[in-house]
């Protein structure tokens, strides 16, 4: 019986890698990097059975104009003064599937965040400037 377990995860193991990979996205979280801190990036692949799959650095690999990789996360210096990084992902298995792009630096500093009396009295106001 164990034996047969063994056979049957490792079958069904291989036929998850056994589906090719027809393209590649990035798909981000956010609509820029934080400097100072690791800014993950999300890439997909779409599968020839028409699923996705996500893809990290076993599959892929990542390339940045600044910055440093460690997995699927980017680090941006706190220091680092562009207004933007180009980021790259190449498939591993078809170096011919590539994407990159531009993810603009965020300018404005993280501010404190508003308490839920004035989130809920912005609400207030903006439904009566509706009426």
């Amino acid at each position: 019986m164990r034996y047969f377990l063994l056979l049957f995860f490792t079958i069904s193991g291989h036929s998850l890698y056994a589906q090719k990979i027809d393209s590649i996205y990035i798909n981000l979280y956010t609509d820029s990097l934080k400097k100072g801190t690791f800014n993950y990036i999300n890439v997909d692949g779409l599968l020839s059975n028409g699923s996705y799959m996500p893809l990290d650095s076993s599959h892929i690999d990542f390339k940045a104009s600044a910055g440093k990789f460690e997995g699927n996360s980017l680090w941006v210096e706190p220091g680092f003064t562009g207004e933007k990084i180009s980021v790259s992902v190449t498939l591993k298995q078809d170096r011919t599937q590539q994407k990159a792009i531009d993810i603009y630096i965020k300018q404005k500093p993280d501010g404190p965040l508003k308490t839920v009396d004035e989130i809920m009295d912005d609400l207030k106001r903006n439904k009566k400037k509706k009426s």
